[in-house]
């Protein structure tokens, strides 16, 4: 397993480069690049089909800098200089935990000042372009995949947050141990908690922009299963915890030309330091587990990435809007649901059955699938 990239350069090119780069974190950022593209994509085709049309708006041009444009500037100028002059000055600290880093009080207060100088300077120029020039304002067009900065933007912050709130809820006992390590760590986030989120967050923001809801769900559908299988990726390469149920059994007949490792794998190296001590390991993660388990997270990350490529192939072929995100639910929801049954997770006791946060939201999400494939047949879902 690599907890870092630099772990895994070391590993495959002999490459010793030190870097602030978790590897979980770098296949997120992966994630949501696929789901960006695949996305804008769908909506500029749907553009094009005249399914979804631009919008006109407003602005207004040359308006005086106001007192409030000068804090903010200054502030946030003042904060990247504060932590980017401590970075170049103790990297190696940087590189051994970037989050603690970022989130910590360390800093230069050298830096703060020069940044904060930095941004007032460059909103006085912008204050002295404009001088003297008069307000106007113009109507611009934008067109709906325009919108995708901003909508990954918000998918991004609201989704991570909905995902450690989810998770935190889900292992209430490990957020009492350690609420801040919990709060800032990569790892530890549930997938459905962060959907939830960020649709909710997504679907206001595309509804006041008037990109109808029904072709919005349906232009990220692809692009949301593909981040899945992404995401899934860094979680089995970091070792991030997501692995499944202990695998004792003998690799069966059919996979014996297949490694051993996606029968059954230890996750030597994992990023949690979770199991028993490595002999001889002279690397930061040292610890592989005790018994072999099913590697969970690189089984969803096939099987999503080739239900993307099913999904972008139907695109064109479902005319009915919602007919695709409805098929999105349900085929996310089996393929969760089924993983559940060889993956460790917390249980919850419901009418004396141990049923997992996991599964009962996978369950919701068939059966809104559902619903929503009948209503888009039956052609209730043409004005929304």
């Amino acid at each position: 397993m690599y907890a870092t990239i630099s772990d895994l350069l070391l590993d495959l090119f002999g490459i010793n480069l030190p870097l602030p780069i978790q590897t979980f974190g770098f296949f997120l950022g992966l994630s949501f690049l696929g789901a960006f593209l695949a996305t804008q994509s769908e909506l500029k085709r749907k553009e094009a089909n005249g399914l979804i049309s631009a919008t006109n708006k407003k602005i207004k041009f040359n308006e005086p800098i106001s007192s409030v444009d000068y804090i903010t500037t200054t502030v946030i100028s003042a904060f990247v200089g504060f932590k980017f002059f401590e970075m170049v000055l103790d990297y190696d600290v940087l590189v051994q935990n970037p989050q603690l880093f970022l989130l910590s009080a360390k800093g230069s207060w050298f830096g703060a000042l020069a940044g904060g100088a930095y941004g007032y300077y460059t909103k006085y120029k912008e204050a002295e372009k404009i001088k003297g020039k008069e307000i106007e304002e113009k109507s611009i067009t934008f067109h709906p995949y325009q919108h995708m900065g901003n909508i990954l933007a918000i998918a991004g912050l609201v989704g991570i947050l909905g995902a450690k709130i989810f998770h935190n809820l889900e292992n209430l006992d490990e957020f009492a141990l350690d609420p801040w390590g919990s709060l800032i760590s990569f790892s530890g986030l549930t997938f459905y908690g962060g959907l939830i989120m960020a649709a909710i967050a997504v679907l206001v923001y595309t509804n006041k922009n008037n990109i109808p809801t029904t072709h919005m769900i349906d232009a990220a559908a692809p692009g949301l299963m593909l981040a899945y299988g992404v995401g899934r990726l860094g979680c089995h390469l970091s070792g991030d915890g997501d692995w499944g149920i202990d695998n004792l059994s003998p690799k069966p007949n059919w996979m014996s030309s297949l490694p051993d490792w996606l029968w059954a794998y230890k996750y030597p190296h994992n990023v949690l330091n979770e199991g028993i001590s490595i002999p001889n390991c002279t690397r930061n993660h040292c610890s592989e587990l005790p018994n072999p388990v099913f590697p969970t997270p690189f089984y969803e990350a096939i099987v999503c990435i080739f239900l993307f490529f099913i999904l972008w192939q139907l695109r064109k072929q479902f005319t009915s809007p919602g007919l695709l995100f409805g098929v999105y639910l349900i085929l996310n929801g089996t393929e969760r649901f089924i993983i559940e049954k060889i993956r460790i997770n917390t249980t919850y006791n419901i009418f004396n059955h141990a049923i997992t946060q996991a599964e009962l939201i996978s369950s919701a999400l068939i059966l809104l699938g559902v619903v929503l494939v009948y209503l888009s047949k039956s052609g209730k879902l043409q004005k929304t």
